[in-house]
């Protein structure tokens, strides 16, 4: 009679049983982007369904090419390649050469991903890494916005701030909140990214402790390090809405794979994000700035964990 040998993982109880798993969050976070894309289509037209299309087949089209060929289980179905090519579709300007999220997708599925190991292996989020690799590869291209089919723009509102300095009569909070203007598929709503960020709040999908410390340490260090002298926040709440800052803090510094577990440590990153928004965005060479952010943050989270560990269960300090 032969015994089969079953490999078991132990760890320390108390064990919590639900019905949590990977497909449940990502697809909660799909869900939570849905308004964001409604509005990208209804701005931007057909450009931004056929990028983001093209971005989510390759993303899913590399993960299941790739495990095929390394003969490993196919986990396209996770929805985790699905939304990596939403979201990097979402850093990308609508009418953008359909061959640029194609190479995106596949240098973050293949690249940052699985040749790290794998949904959870990777040491930093795939989709701003590769948005990272295009925009330094081909700034032309990642830096050619569009307001509506067939018109594009010359500058974004961060680009003309940066260039031109703050205009306040060109400081149109409608338009941020609710569409109308140049820039990345995913940036065209600050309102949509916000009522899905409330979702995921809701569905307890993300921690609140990343995107409200990355936010309000933006606006603080903003108010410091402000763009014409200290101590000036006379725009601070336009720099909130525009750009690619929700987008960042809500749905990509929040990253399981790629941030910090406890909540010392995630309130530390968040922290560390922010500041680096504020020096990249307001005295960097880009209008833009949460991106290298978040990424150089990325590196610092195995260090964050060493330093900011949860304190063992039942263990007192120590006496003198």
């Amino acid at each position: 009679m032969m015994v089969e040998n079953k490999l078991l993982t132990v760890s320390a109880p108390p064990h919590i049983y639900g019905n949590d798993s990977i497909e449940r969050r990502m697809r909660d976070v799909l869900i939570a982007l849905t308004p964001a894309m409604f509005f990208a289509i209804y701005f931007y037209g057909v450009p931004a369904i056929i990028t983001t299309a093209i971005a989510v087949i390759s993303a899913m089209a590399a993960e299941f090419l790739f495990q095929k060929i390394m003969n490993r289980k196919s986990t396209v179905g996770d929805y985790s390649a699905a939304l990596t090519g939403l979201l990097l579709a979402f850093n990308l300007p609508p009418a953008i050469p359909l061959w640029i999220p194609v190479l995106g997708s596949f240098f973050a599925i293949i690249v940052v991903k699985q040749l790290f190991g794998g949904l959870g292996s990777n040491f930093m989020n795939p989709a701003l890494a590769a948005r990272a690799f295009l925009l330094t590869s081909f700034p032309v291209h990642m830096t050619s916005w569009t307001l509506a089919p067939d018109a594009v723009t010359g500058a974004t509102y961060l680009g003309r701030i940066k260039h031109e300095g703050f205009i306040p009569q060109q400081a149109d909070y409608m338009n941020l909140l609710f569409g109308n203007m140049g820039g990345t598929i995913g940036e065209v709503s600050a309102a949509a990214l916000i009522a899905g960020g409330i979702y995921l709040l809701v569905r307890r999908v993300i921690n609140w402790r990343i995107p409200v410390f990355y936010i309000g340490s933006f606006v603080v260090f903003g108010y410091i390090f402000a763009r014409d002298g200290l101590f000036n926040s006379s725009f601070i709440l336009f720099e909130v809405l525009a750009g690619g800052l929700l987008l960042g803090a809500i749905y990509m510094a929040t990253d399981y794979a790629t941030a910090p577990i406890s909540h010392r440590g995630r309130i530390i990153f968040a922290i560390g994000c922010g500041f680096l928004t504020v020096m990249f965005r307001f005295h960097g060479g880009y209008p833009e700035g949460v991106s290298y952010a978040i990424l150089i943050m990325n590196l610092f989270v195995p260090m964050i964990v060493k330093y900011v560990r949860p304190s063992v269960y039942g263990k007192g300090k120590k006496k003198a």
